[in-house]
């Protein structure tokens, strides 16, 4: 009998919620990308550096998120992320979602 990998499955569960948790972290104020990552490690939702960017790119693209250069104290001018109306909407959306999912997951638990 082959093995279950838990920790593969856990990245994936990681992987199909990466949108939703970079919105929510978003959507607490303009952010750079490393304060993203800082802020879902801290959560211990680790999420690798070459992940990131791509996903913000096919956020911005969707409509999802807007950006603004902002001149860095120590370097050069940082690129700070936002949602956009569109982005807040979608954020609404995926966050009743996760309250439906998380009610029927926990329903089975107890079961």
């Amino acid at each position: 009998m082959e093995q279950i990998n838990t920790e593969n499955i856990k990245s994936q569960m990681r992987k199909g919620v990466l949108d939703f948790i970079t919105l929510l972290v978003i959507s607490r104020g303009p952010v750079y990308a490393s304060d993203i990552l800082n802020e879902l490690k801290k959560n211990e939702l680790i999420v690798v550096e070459g992940t990131i960017y791509p996903l913000l790119s096919r956020l911005k693209n969707a409509g999802l998120l807007e950006y603004s250069w902002q001149e860095s104290k120590i370097g050069p001018p940082r690129k700070y992320y936002a949602l956009t109306k569109k982005g807040q909407e979608m954020l609404n959306h995926l966050s009743l979602t996760w309250e439906e999912m998380q009610k029927s997951i926990n329903r089975l638990i107890k079961e």
